[in-house]
């Protein structure tokens, strides 16, 4: 997707600031392509975000929540427009841009997920973590999110909270803490694709 630094300067200043939803949209063709060649089906298909990844993820949830049957948010940025205002959203701002500008606030409202929920709509089942004492994304951005995504979906599928309070951003977090989170989002994935062995009993 735009926006990382693998193809050089242009294909990071394809997916900054303004055009920051190309990254987004660069996710969405992907899993698009995946569905019309046949490989799965959106009933089989889950997407994952960690941390800056949250706004892809949170922009393919909000822009297609049909697409997808499982989506996974880690510590992931999904308030954009109030993250400047958190100890690490000043040093972010060079990448995503500043409210204090008309041009950044309007970049940063089109990539923020969490305003972007819309109430009644179907949502799939989403899973969205945090670290009681991330010190990069603060906790209430994502507990936020599930609120607020709890509230509007109407598909009935769960929309959940995991929240580790032994744990930050993931870096430092130990080895068995990445291994349960890991199992735990996999098991998830599982479940919602209707797998007989991960089903509740």
């Amino acid at each position: 997707m735009r926006g990382g630094g693998e193809y050089g300067e242009d294909w990071h200043r394809g997916g900054q600031k303004l055009t920051k939803l190309n990254t987004v949209f660069d996710f969405i063709a992907c899993a698009e392509y995946l569905v019309a060649q046949h490989y799965t089906a959106p009933k089989y298909l889950a997407g994952e975000g960690t941390s800056a990844g949250g706004i892809l993820i949170g922009g393919a949830l909000t822009w297609r929540p049909d697409l997808f049957a499982a989506v996974i948010d880690n510590v992931g940025m999904t308030d954009t427009l109030r993250f400047e205002l958190t100890p690490n959203g000043p040093s972010n701002t060079g990448e995503f841009g500043s409210v204090k500008t008309a041009e950044g606030f309007h970049g940063l409202y089109a990539m923020s997920a969490y305003a972007h929920v819309r109430d009644g709509t179907a949502y799939p089942a989403v899973l969205l973590h945090t670290g009681a004492n991330d010190p990069r994304v603060d906790p209430w951005i994502i507990a936020k999110m599930a609120a607020r995504l709890q509230a509007a979906s109407t598909s009935g599928k769960p929309v959940l909270l995991d929240v580790d309070y032994d744990a930050g951003h993931g870096i430092g977090s130990r080895r068995e803490q990445t291994r349960k989170l890991w199992a735990d989002q996999m098991a998830f994935a599982l479940w919602q694709f209707g797998n007989p062995d991960f089903q509740p009993k």
